[in-house]
C-alpha cells in the first residue's frame, strides 16, 4: 500500500510539473493569452524537436511528420485524410472498379469507425454486414484512435486471408463477430431486370468511371426485353455510398428535360474558384418521359444524394424510403510529392433548387421503413363477399365468378423479384401513375 501511495504521488508530482512547465513556457514568452500565426509555426519544429531528443524510444521523422499530418487533417472533418503512396495508389485502382478487401465504405463518425454501406455482393456483403454497424475491434485490436487509412489497411489483405471484425450493432446487446475471407473486389456498379411487362429496375451500388456506359447499355437491354415500350422505371440507390461526380451528373442527366439550354444537376461553393462547380445535364440520349421512383435509405450518400436530390428538385422522380446519410461535401485529392495525396474537404453540394446535403440528406417524398415480405400460407378465405349471399346478381353477361385474389402481400412474395415492401411500395406507385394517366 505504501508502494502504492508513493507512486501516485510521484505521478501527481509530475504532472503538476509537466502543467508548471507548459503554462512558464507559454508565459514567460509572453502568451498566456494567445499565440500568433508565426509562434504557432514555430511550435511545430519545437515539438518535433524536443520529442526525438527527449522521447523515451527513437522515433523517426516519418512516423513524426505523418502523425503530425493525419492529427491535423482528422481535427477538420470526417474526410479530410493524408493518403500514404500505397493509399493513393489503392484509391486510384478502386475508382477504376477493382481492388482488394472486404467491400466496406466506412466513415468516422464522433471517432467511431462507422459503416456507410457494404458494397453488393463482396464479403462484407455476404456475410451481414450492416450500415451503421460500427466496428469496435479488427482481429481483436481496437479501432479507437486510428484514422480512415490506418482502419482501411488493417482490412486489406491479399486475396484468400481472413480477418476478424468484431462489430457493436443498433439494439444488439453483445458485439457481433464476423469472420471475413478477402478477395480482389471487382465491383460492377448497376444491375437491372424487369418486374413486369412494361416496369423495370436498376440498381445503381456505386458511381465509378463506366457507370454512366453501363446505364447506358443497361436501358437499351431493358427497352428490347420491353418491346421498347417501358412504362415505369425503379431506380435503387439504397446502400450506395457515392463515388465518382461526373458519374452522377451523367446517370441524372439521362432522365432530365433541358428546357432551353442544359438542365442544373448540381452545383459546389467553396472558398475559391476552383472549387466552385456547376454540372448540368448534357442534353444527349435522353429517356423518354415515363414515371420514375428512386428508393433511398441511410446508406445512401454522397453521390447518390446527389441524383436523388437533382431528380426530385425537377420532379422528375418520386424519392421513396428513408432519410438519406447527409454526406454532401466535396472532396479534392491533390497529388503531393513522394507518391503520397491529400484528400481535402473543398466545398459543399447544393441541389438545383439551392438545398444543401450536408447533414441533411434527402428526404423521400414518401417514407417507408424497410420491412421485409414473408410468404404467409395460403388461407382459406372466410370474409362474406357478394357472391356468397343468397340470390345475388351475377356478374352481367360473364357467366363465371373469378377467384378471390390473394392477400397484397402473398400476392407480392409470389414474385421473387420484388425482395421487400420498400420495391414493392415504388413499383404500385408507378403503376398509379399510369392508371391516373388512362394508360392502364
Amino acid at each position: 500500500m505504501i508502494i502504492k501511495f508513493l507512486k501516485t504521488i510521484i505521478i501527481l508530482s509530475g504532472i503538476v510539473i509537466l502543467g508548471f512547465w507548459i503554462l512558464s513556457y507559454f508565459t514567460f514568452n509572453g502568451t498566456s493569452a494567445k499565440l500568433s500565426d508565426a509562434e504557432y509555426l514555430r511550435l511545430f519544429p519545437e515539438v518535433v524537436k524536443m520529442v526525438k531528443q527527449k522521447y523515451v524510444e527513437k522515433v523517426e521523422n516519418k512516423k513524426l511528420i505523418e502523425g503530425a499530418v493525419n492529427g491535423m487533417l482528422s481535427s477538420l472533418d470526417p474526410h479530410s485524410a493524408y493518403l500514404t503512396p500505397e493509399f493513393f495508389k489503392e484509391m486510384n485502382i478502386e475508382i477504376s472498379g477493382s481492388f482488394g478487401g472486404l467491400g466496406i465504405e466506412i466513415h468516422m463518425n464522433d471517432g467511431k469507425l462507422t459503416v456507410i454501406s457494404p458494397i453488393d455482393d463482396t464479403p462484407a456483403f455476404r456475410a451481414g454486414i450492416k450500415t451503421g454497424d460500427i466496428i469496435w475491434k479488427i482481429d481483436g485490436k481496437p479501432t479507437k484512435g486510428l484514422n480512415i487509412n490506418e482502419a482501411v489497411n488493417r482490412m486489406r489483405g491479399p486475396k484468400g486471408t481472413m480477418v476478424t471484425l468484431t462489430v457493436i450493432r443498433n439494439k444488439v446487446l453483445q458485439p457481433l463477430n464476423f469472420e471475413l475471407e478477402r478477395d480482389i473486389i471487382r465491383t460492377v456498379s448497376i444491375k437491372s431486370r424487369t418486374l413486369e411487362a412494361g416496369y423495370a429496375y436498376i440498381r445503381i451500388a456505386h458511381f465509378q468511371e463506366r457507370t454512366g456506359e453501363e446505364l447506358t447499355a443497361a436501358l437499351k437491354s431493358l427497352n428490347r426485353e420491353n418491346g421498347g415500350k417501358l412504362r415505369g422505371l425503379v431506380i435503387d440507390l439504397r446502400n450506395n455510398p457515392g463515388g465518382l461526380l461526373e458519374s452522377a451528373a451523367s446517370v441524372a442527366g439521362r432522365f432530365l428535360e433541358s428546357k432551353g439550354g442544359k438542365a442544373l444537376v448540381v452545383y459546389t461553393k467553396g472558398r475559391d474558384e476552383e472549387s466552385r462547380m456547376t454540372l448540368t445535364a448534357d442534353g444527349k440520349d435522353k429517356e423518354p418521359g415515363y414515371p420514375i421512383a428512386v428508393l433511398i435509405n441511410g446508406g445512401s450518400a454522397s453521390a447518390s444524394e446527389i441524383v436523388a436530390g437533382a431528380l426530385q428538385d425537377h420532379r422528375r422522380a418520386v424519392i421513396v424510403g428513408t432519410q438519406s446519410f447527409g454526406k454532401g461535401s466535396v472532396q479534392t485529392v491533390f497529388p503531393l510529392k513522394g507518391g503520397g495525396g491529400l484528400k481535402l474537404t473543398t466545398a459543399l453540394y447544393y441541389t438545383p433548387n439551392g438545398r444543401s446535403i450536408q447533414a441533411k440528406g434527402i428526404t423521400p417524398d414518401i417514407i417507408v421503413e424497410i420491412g421485409e415480405i414473408v410468404k404467409s400460407p395460403k388461407k382459406k378465405d372466410l370474409r362474406i363477399h357478394e357472391k356468397d349471399l343468397e340470390n345475388h346478381i351475377g356478374a352481367g353477361d360473364d357467366k363465371t365468378v373469378p377467384e378471390v385474389e390473394p392477400e397484397p402481400d402473398e400476392k407480392v412474395s409470389k414474385d421473387k423479384t420484388l425482395p421487400d415492401n420498400q420495391l414493392a411500395r415504388a413499383l404500385d406507385l408507378l403503376k398509379g401513375v399510369q392508371i391516373l394517366a388512362g394508360k392502364k
